[in-house]
């Protein structure tokens, strides 16, 4: 990150970046300083895009070659292609080949570090990982963000925050700014703050609804998730954090198994350290695999309602009652 800042300082931009990692929020800022700093966003002559693994590498060469039009530079934005798994034939030749006017900007969220591409980029432009920081990264970030509105945050208020919120960048950025409206002239951020904004009643029932699958208690589970459905609360979002919750009990599971201590856990899975206790008390009910599955259960909903082999509502009930069983 400091590289690509200190490459757009200097005006020493690179012809080619990859960008890759699951903090979609750092890829989208990233991407988007790049682009600012070589063309006008809003330049559609100048400025092309294209995603997804059925990206043509003879158009996206085309439009390369061609020289930019009223401006120094030309972007393309490349983003999820798969190139950086399995890289396309003669690629890199074609790549080589472009003029020094053509920029391009690769977006993955997944790479193999064994590809031709991701050696090339090695060699030609700059490849960065970007995930979502550590808990003191988070905090250093999201108290940036406060500051920039003249405001303060405290510590306990962002761990509840993350907690509650989950530690998506983009979402804590959204959240954050419900915040700070509900907040008008008050400098601190509060916890209680917090609850009356971000922590909504759907999301309270969710946490109900996660301890009584916890506790095999079925029907309150399923009450619970009746109930979200009546507050419009989307299935799939209910699926989201039970994705996340299994995760992060399966990650917490296999490293008090290996002996790690509450710091550590919480630095490795991310998680405020206050909320280690909960999850390492409550994984002591599953075996590591269990937990595994359970992941892959969800997972495997998730591509069922995706592909349309299962309606959404349906497919996040199955789930709760399997994962209620005692």
């Amino acid at each position: 990150m400091n590289t690509i800042n200190k490459d757009i300082e200097s005006g020493t931009i690179k012809q080619f970046y990859l960008l890759y990692g699951e903090e979609d929020y750092l890829k989208k800022q990233y991407r988007d300083k790049l682009v600012e700093a070589l063309v006008d966003p809003k330049d559609t002559m100048n400025l092309n895009y294209f995603w997804g693994n059925r990206t043509d590498v003879r158009e996206v060469c085309d439009i390369g070659e061609t020289l930019p039009f009223f401006s120094e530079h030309r972007v393309i934005i490349l983003e999820d292609t798969g190139w950086f798994k399995k890289t396309p034939d003669k690629l890199e030749t074609y790549l080589n080949s472009l003029p020094e006017s053509t920029y391009l900007l690769f977006v993955e969220k997944e790479v193999d570090k064994r590809s031709k591409m991701f050696k090339w980029i090695g060699k030609s432009g700059y490849a960065t990982r970007l995930d979502t920081p550590d808990e003191k990264m988070l905090i250093t970030w999201m108290s940036g963000l406060c500051k920039k509105e003249g405001k303060k945050i405290e510590d306990q208020a962002i761990f509840y925050f993350v907690e509650h919120v989950g530690t998506d960048m983009m979402l804590l950025r959204n959240e954050l700014e419900k915040v700070f409206c509900f907040m008008l002239e008050r400098e601190t951020v509060t916890v209680n703050d917090i609850k009356e904004v971000c922590v909504s009643q759907a999301m309270d029932k969710i946490f109900d609804m996660l301890d009584a699958i916890g506790t095999h208690n079925k029907d309150k589970a399923l009450l619970l998730y009746h109930d979200l459905l009546a507050l419009k609360e989307p299935a799939m979002r209910v699926l989201y954090m039970l994705t996340r919750h299994y995760h992060i009990l399966m990650q917490v599971k296999g490293l008090v198994d290996e002996g790690k201590d509450n710091k550590a856990i919480a630095s490795l899975c991310k998680v405020p350290p206050f909320s280690v206790k909960k999850y390492a008390t409550q994984a002591q009910h599953y075996s590591y695999y269990g937990l595994c599955d359970m992941v892959e259960q969800c997972q495997m909903t998730e591509q069922k309602i995706k592909t349309g082999n299962v309606q959404d509502v349906v497919g996040v009930e199955l789930l709760i009652v399997e994962f209620s069983k005692g």
